[in-house]
């Protein structure tokens, strides 16, 4: 083999010895891990061992009485894109909502309601209107709205005590029996179950309390 050979041979030992040597020192200096968190963050994404969200409307009924009026009339604006307010008014997007509570749902003229909404019947009660304004999608499905919800009680109470004053003769304020009845069907299931197991079967005597002796 000549000089000139072995240099070749030489170099590209060399070559091959520095790479694996390279290759060790840097497995052994650098250690790869996932990471903790996401580069980026996704608004709306679920975060990984967050408490998940209610999975419904929390009570609101008892809040209306108290609920700061001028708030709702600023969370109002941002529907004003789709929805008149005054009386009068035609409709946009969205239907005009003077006189909606305590009134036909699906009842302003001048609107084509989507089958959902007409469907659904009955009169915009304060419940109803608590539930259409967290979920709208969830509480008439196929509605046209495609507002995502108003995820705190006190905003949605606002704004339907403002929703309120957009009458000739405003509705009575929610009554106690209203007020009980709502908090008892969107009672969160562990409490339901609770009260549930508190009530006696038929026929069967409560419990009594123990007297100290």
């Amino acid at each position: 083999m000549s000089l000139e050979s072995n240099k070749i041979f030489a170099a590209v030992l060399v070559a091959g010895i520095t790479a694996m040597l390279g290759g060790f020192v840097a497995e052994v200096m650098i250690h790869p891990h996932e990471l903790e968190t996401d580069v980026v963050s996704i608004e709306g994404a679920p975060e990984e061992g967050a408490a998940a969200g209610p999975a419904g409307p929390e009570p609101i009924l008892h809040l209306i009485a108290t609920a700061d009026i001028a708030k709702g009339e600023k969370l109002s604006k941002a529907c004003a894109s789709c929805h008149n307010f005054q009386k009068g008014d035609p409709a946009k997007i969205g239907p005009t909502l003077w006189d909606t509570v305590g009134h036909k749902k699906g009842g302003h003229a001048g609107f084509a309601y989507s089958e959902g909404m007409t469907a659904k019947g009955g009169t915009w009660t304060y419940a109803d209107l608590n539930k259409f304004l967290w979920k709208p999608k969830a509480f008439v499905p196929g509605t046209k709205m495609s507002f995502i919800g108003l995820k705190k009680p006190e905003d949605r109470a606002a704004i339907i005590a403002w929703l309120r004053t957009l009458e000739d003769s405003p509705p009575p304020m929610p009554s106690q029996g209203e007020i009980d009845a709502e908090a008892k069907e969107l009672a969160p299931p562990a409490e339901a179950a609770a009260d549930a197991a508190a009530v006696p079967a038929e026929g069967e005597k409560p419990a009594e309390a123990p007297n100290g002796h």
